[in-house]
């Protein structure tokens, strides 16, 4: 197995992905514990861990819109052998998690302060308290939620937080930028059930060549392949009022940066298509006035995916990562 080292620790690698991820991979992903719980108002949430009990560091692994923590059996194996247990969930909308909109494909949400109570409620089952460390670990949408988390939550207990691409807001034009939180408001009051917002439908694999979100040929057919044997998995476009909800979290997420307290990364793709790298730049410029322990690496050609990207990008995302974690 070809592996990427960097000291005392290696990666996957893209020339033996399909060996891994149909060997070693499955062997570890088919060890799991999964479940679901109930959310206060009804919607089951779908959740997982791997554990050893060896490992004395836990890793919360919070997923972006459109995922599911099936995706992500190569990035828990990468940190399990690094001795951490590895814990995640489906949002609620998306994944295994119920799906909330007539159309199951809609990634739809009624309040965007629902995924933070989701969040506590796992949390709260998982019982981190007798690890030596406890890390989140988050992907855009995912990311979003876990700052506000943080923000939201003093009494939490981790340790340090890792943003890949993180949503502080969407990529769209300038001139378009002012009015779309706005747009999607009105949207969501002139239409009695969820409806997609402008531009959007359900599920569509995009052809390799034209994707927005990895370079990472092996990576993305395998997830693309995912989705194909687990239909239930595909979301497409969101909802006029997901898109509300998440505009004005991402504006919170800037507006709160004094809350968050902890050590924060954020893991920047240089060739984001789908987040607003500038509002990135704007959340970590203002927390470095409260938070010394605050920084942010761009990798430099990656796409959004940085953690399914080609290696050359998806190693250096690890590699600041891994070096953040155990800093």
């Amino acid at each position: 197995m070809s592996t990427f080292h960097a000291t005392d620790v290696t990666y996957t690698q893209e020339p033996q992905f399909e060996q891994a991820i149909n060997a070693q991979i499955a062997q570890l992903w088919e060890r799991r514990q999964e479940g679901t719980q109930k959310a206060k108002d009804g919607t089951q949430l779908f959740w997982c861990k791997l554990t050893h009990p060896e490992h004395r560091k836990a890793l919360v692994v919070v997923n972006g819109r459109i995922e599911s923590a099936w995706k992500y059996q190569e990035l828990f194996y990468d940190f399990f052998q690094q001795g951490y247990d590895i814990y995640s969930f489906d949002h609620r909308g998306q994944g295994l998690s119920t799906h909330l909109a007539p159309n199951p494909e809609m990634g739809h949400v009624d309040d965007f302060e629902d995924y933070l109570d989701d969040m506590q409620l796992l949390l709260n089952d998982f019982d981190l308290a007798h690890y030596e460390q406890r890390h989140l670990l988050a992907h855009s949408m995912g990311g979003n939620i876990a700052t506000r988390y943080i923000q939201t939550r003093p009494n939490h207990n981790f340790d340090r937080i890792a943003l890949s691409a993180p949503m502080y807001g969407v990529y769209v034009p300038w001139y378009l930028k002012p009015f779309a939180m706005l747009v999607a408001q009105v949207m969501t009051a002139l239409h009695s059930s969820p409806t997609y917002a402008p531009g959007y439908q359900g599920y569509v694999a995009k052809p390799f060549d034209i994707n927005p979100l990895s370079q990472s040929k092996v990576r993305y057919h395998w997830f693309r392949d995912l989705y194909e044997r687990m239909p239930e998995l595909k979301i497409g476009g969101p909802s006029t009022r997901w898109v509300w909800q998440g505009l004005m979290a991402a504006k919170q997420c800037i507006q709160q940066t004094r809350q968050v307290k902890i050590p924060l990364l954020v893991v920047q793709a240089g060739d984001d298509q789908i987040v607003c790298n500038h509002d990135q730049r704007k959340f970590i410029n203002k927390l470095t006035r409260t938070n010394p322990d605050a920084q942010m690496v761009t990798i430099d050609g990656a796409k959004h995916e940085v953690l399914f990207e080609k290696d050359e990008y998806r190693n250096q995302a690890l590699d600041a990562i891994r070096r953040f974690f155990c800093t």
